[in-house]
């Protein structure tokens, strides 16, 4: 209830987002048809989709599917700042799954809702029920014109499932993504992202487009979270895609966003209000797709900052703003990376930063059974508004993962790995005593599938 109160809230909210590919849901994909046919795709540079990190023969549509996942952690760092030594406990966890997708020739439908069910061995006071829920539709109300709605909604408590893109998920493409937050070592966290959108090819190589998105992100018990802020930020973007060639596009895009925050505990900080950051950044952008599955993608402008809190004075800066990505996806193989250099609000910390930050995932299936997997972060974010009350000068993190998985029967399979955080604020107790954390997790998960017809 709680995800489907927020999407309502997004559709009261918000207008439009980029219209995904008439082709296809990858952001990346090459036009299988010459250049003298109609329909266009949707750049990565505008389109919220992000870079899928599965290979090829992974890809599918119309199922239902539901299974069972048991996974086994051993983590060398639970309670971070809570005592003088590092505590490490094993972690077990049982996830029901359950995901619907069904394509048709007018509309595409995606939904998979996970909780999981948590309990450290020795640490029991940390033990949590998690929620992990997404849906994506899309329906082209016309050959040119496609409306399209995702939200994605996260309640959990383990470091690690914070972790982007360790996490699974998408490797974003566009600098309209929400920035990833610091993450806060078993913290209760519930996040929540909307989108809704339109795209129109108003003609046989020109696209235009606009975007709305709403990102919560709360902790709703204050002393699991000292230090930290809760934030909501609304924002929404404009663009226009003129299609050169049937490999490369060229475009402008226009993106504004609002971030506002408060601290967890307002009681231990009743003279800090809501810090406010706002930004307006013109980006242009050209995509090349060097072969029906590889693409390149640069973008680029200036960006206009201006940042808000009592007690203070405002401020206000021009910066550069830019962002490169690569995606490459073949039928055994995937490989992506981003880079993106911005300033945001919304961190879980008070005030404007001054981002950079890197991601990279690379799978390779080596048989039908075996496939082994890597993927990597980097952020560095540095506080630009060091006047406001309590500021936070910023700081850094990084990640890392590497996994083996094993198919071994149509429905049993099997995942092993290890994983690794740190992250470097000096001036949040929580993290700064105990940086580091490790984890080596075997998962086992039995799932049946059910076609459905087109």
């Amino acid at each position: 209830m709680h995800m489907l109160t927020r999407v309502c809230l997004s559709l009261a909210l918000l207008w439009v987002k980029p219209s995904w590919s008439q082709i296809g849901s990858i952001p990346y994909e090459i036009p299988t048809t010459s250049a003298n046919e109609s329909q266009m795709l949707t750049p990565p540079p505008v389109s919220i989709e992000g870079y899928p990190t599965t290979v090829g023969s992974q890809m599918r549509s119309n199922y239902l599917a539901a299974g069972l996942i048991f996974t086994t952690d051993y983590n060398d760092n639970v309670q971070p700042g809570v005592t003088a030594t590092q505590v490490s406990d094993f972690i077990y966890t049982l996830s029901p799954t359950i995901t619907l997708n069904k394509t048709t020739t007018r509309e595409q439908l995606a939904f998979a809702y996970s909780p999981g069910f948590t309990f450290y061995q020795h640490t029991s006071t940390l033990n949590t029920l998690a929620q992990n829920a997404a849906l994506n539709f899309q329906y082209r109300l016309s050959h040119n014109m496609t409306i399209s709605l995702s939200d994605s909604f996260q309640k959990s408590s383990n470091a690690f499932d914070q972790l982007y893109p360790v996490s699974g998920g998408a490797i974003a493409s566009s600098s309209q993504t929400p920035a990833v937050a610091v993450v806060t070592p078993y913290a209760d966290q519930i996040h929540n992202t909307a989108n809704m959108g339109l795209g129109y090819q108003f003609r046989r190589n020109g696209m235009i487009g606009a975007s709305g998105v709403s990102t919560d992100s709360d902790y709703p018990t204050p002393s699991e979270a000292p230090g930290f802020y809760n934030s909501h930020s609304l924002g929404g973007s404009a663009f226009y895609s003129q299609r050169m060639s049937s490999t490369q596009y060229v475009g402008v895009i226009y993106q504004g966003l609002r971030s506002r925050s408060n601290p967890v505990n307002a009681q231990a900080n009743p003279l800090i209000s809501e810090p406010e950051v706002r930004t307006h950044t013109i980006l242009a952008f050209y995509t090349i797709y060097l072969n029906p599955t590889l693409s390149l993608s640069l973008s680029g402008g200036p960006q206009y900052t201006t940042a808000t809190q009592a007690l203070s004075p405002p401020f206000n800066s021009w910066t550069p703003s830019v962002m490169a990505s690569i995606g490459w996806q073949r039928t055994y193989t995937n490989v992506v990376a981003s880079y993106s250099r911005t300033v945001t609000g919304g961190l879980g910390l008070p005030g404007a930063f001054e981002s950079d930050s890197a991601n990279a995932s690379v799978l390779w299936q080596i048989t039908s059974t075996w496939s082994v997997g890597a993927a990597g972060s980097y952020s560095n974010n540095k506080n630009i508004t060091p006047s406001f009350p309590s500021p936070n000068p910023g700081g850094q993190a990084n990640s890392g993962t590497f996994s083996v998985h094993h198919s071994m029967s149509e429905h049993l399979n099997m995942e092993l790995g290890f994983a690794r955080l740190h992250q470097s604020y000096s001036d949040i107790a929580v993290l700064s005593s105990a940086p580091d954390s490790n984890r080596e997790f075997i998962s086992v998960s039995y799932r049946l599938t059910r076609p459905l017809g087109k």
